[in-house]
Parts: structure tokens; C-alpha cells; sequence
């Protein structure tokens, strides 16, 4: 049976923002710099550098400013940035990203639990920080958190999520994100609200973002895409999990997104030597191993000498 689905994909990288956030070391402004800068010329559509949280909470990625600053801008790549508050906002739009991401959760308690108030003041917000950015040039985006399942209350409406995708583009944002937050979402799951989304609002410039905190990420990767999604995060060598979510384990991985698509045939724009370049000097960057599987095992082509006694006579 033919997979159907688009014939060209756009994957978003995280690992600098939603990778490093967890790690228990800080990486340096300039590697970070340079590390970046080394994706960018990868193919990559869009990258997201950093936040602009409370260093108090995510002292990670609390040199947000000199790294938007410090960065090659590659022409033809997004350059993005998370914000929790108009705050976050007036310091991002200083520093210049492309665009800002503001998370909401479908659930009330993991927004409770993440921004430390209720969905009713997260979207409060989302006046203030509109307003912080006026004149800036910088694009708001919104991601729902928790879109496929919350690890406080368990399944999660649809209608809730459909609702809050509405609401988030009447409010001005650009672009939308379906969030898996901590891995609960199953493929039938995603292709269902996928369908649901792009059927109310067919031009919506919509992104999945997935973790694979049981396993079935590309899994969901490719329902999303069969339901017509075109747009992906992922992140190298499979980093990243929100220190504010119980069980939040890596993302996709970037390297296996992008290999996978290469091998059916759709195109991602990406060089995949060059990333698997990149994610090979990430053990030395934080101190530990990366799950990536393409990284560890190489292209599903990579051809092996055969032992002696394997050989034709």
C-alpha cells in the first residue's frame, strides 16, 4: 500500500532551547554560538536558539540575549525563541529572533505546573505580550502544550485543543504547535487531531512537536505526516524533556526524522551528513551519550565489508 502524504517536510530544530534546558551543565555562550551556527548550515528551516524564561528557573539558557546576538544569520533559516511573559518578550524582542513562542497547556494543571498560573492568565498574557513586541518585527507563535495528554489529568479533549488553536490565532499568533509534551500521544491519536486541525483551518501554518518518551516517535512522526502535517521539531541526538513535566524524556531525533523521510523519499531540505556531523560532538558538549539511533548505527545504507568466508568464490 503507497504511504501518501506531503512530498516536502520542513524540520524545525530544538535541541539548543529544548535540549539544553534540562541539562545539569551549563554549555558556554560561545559553543553554543558556534554550535548554532554550525546547524544553520545544515537545512534547516528553522532553529530554536534559546528562551528567555527566568535564568532563576532555567539557568541553562541564561545567556539568551548574547546568543540571538552572537549567531550567523543564515538567510533562508527562522530563527526562534520561547517566552513565558511580556517579560520574556521585551527582553526577545531586544535581541531579535525571527519569532517568540508562548506555551499553553490544554491542561489546566500542567500549566499550572509549568507557568505557575492558570490558563486563563496564560491567554491574560498574551495581550501584554502582543503589545511588548509592537514594532519589533518579530512574529508571536504559540505552542499547546500537552496537546495529546497530561501527566496530572490524563486524556485531553480534542475539542479543548481545537478550541485553544482557535482562540491562539484570534488572539495573533502566526503559526500553532500541537505539543506531546511527555510522550503520551499514540499515531491514531495524532492523525485524528491533525486531521481536525488542518480541516478548520486549512491555511494554518501548523508544527508537531513529539517526544519519544515511549517509544513511538517517528511513529507519530508519520501519522502526523500521512494526515497532511509538514512541518516538524525534532531535535539532535534526541535531546531534551521540560524540567516541569514528570517524565518528559527526549524529543524526536532530528538525525532519524530526517533519515527516515530521505529513505521514503520526501524531502527535508536537510544534509544529513552534515547533521550527523554536528550530533557526533554533542557527547563532548554535555558530558553524556545521545540516543539517536542513526547516529549510532549510520545511514540505512551504509554498506559493511563481509567476512571472508561470506564472500562469492
Amino acid at each position: 500500500m503507497a504511504l501518501a502524504g506531503p512530498n516536502r517536510v520542513q524540520l524545525h530544530e530544538v535541541a539548543p532551547r529544548d535540549g539544553l534546558q534540562i541539562e545539569p551543565v551549563f554549555v558556554p555562550t560561545e559553543q553554543k554560538i558556534a554550535w548554532i551556527d554550525r546547524l544553520s548550515e545544515t537545512g534547516i528551516a528553522k532553529i530554536e536558539a534559546t528562551s528567555f524564561v527566568s535564568p532563576k528557573h532555567v539557568p541553562a539558557l541564561a545567556d539568551g540575549e548574547a546568543v540571538l546576538r552572537g549567531i550567523r544569520r543564515r538567510p533562508g533559516v527562522r530563527y526562534a525563541a520561547l517566552i513565558p511573559n511580556a517579560k520574556g518578550a521585551e527582553r526577545a524582542a531586544q535581541a531579535k529572533p525571527d519569532e517568540v513562542n508562548v506555551v499553553i497547556s490544554a491542561s489546566e494543571t500542567h500549566n499550572r505546573s509549568n507557568l505557575r498560573m492558570p490558563r486563563s492568565g496564560s491567554f491574560a498574557a498574551l495581550a501584554d505580550i502582543r503589545r511588548a513586541l509592537e514594532g519589533s518585527g518579530v512574529d508571536l507563535t504559540s505552542s499547546v502544550a500537552t496537546s495529546f495528554g497530561c501527566p496530572f489529568e490524563g486524556r485531553v479533549d480534542p475539542n479543548v485543543v481545537l478550541d485553544q488553536v482557535q482562540r491562539l490565532l484570534d488572539e495573533g499568533c502566526v503559526a500553532v504547535t500541537l505539543a506531546d509534551t511527555t510522550g503520551m500521544a499514540n499515531p491514531r491519536q495524532v492523525a485524528e487531531l491533525t486531521e481536525a486541525v488542518l480541516a478548520r483551518h486549512p491555511g494554518l501554518v501548523l508544527t508537531l512537536h513529539f517526544h519519544n518518551t515511549r517509544g513511538v516517535g517517528l511513529a507519530n512522526v508519520m501519522a502526523g505526516w500521512q494526515a497532511g502535517a509538514t512541518r516538524f521539531d525534532a531535535a539532535l541526538g534526541g535531546l531534551g524533556g521540560c524540567p516541569f513535566a514528570p517524565g518528559a524524556t527526549g524529543n524526536v531525533c532530528s538525525e532519524d526524522v530526517v533519515s527516515m523521510f530521505e529513505e521514503m523519499g520526501v524531502s527535508t531540505g536537510v544534509d544529513l551528513d552534515a547533521l550527523l556531523a554536528v550530533s557526533k560532538d554533542l557527547p563532548g558538549m554535555i558530558g553524556h551519550d545521545v540516543p539517536g539511533q542513526v547516529r549510532a548505527a549510520g545511514r540505512p545504507m551504509t554498506l559493511h565489508q563481509p567476512p571472508d568466508y561470506a564472500r562469492a568464490a
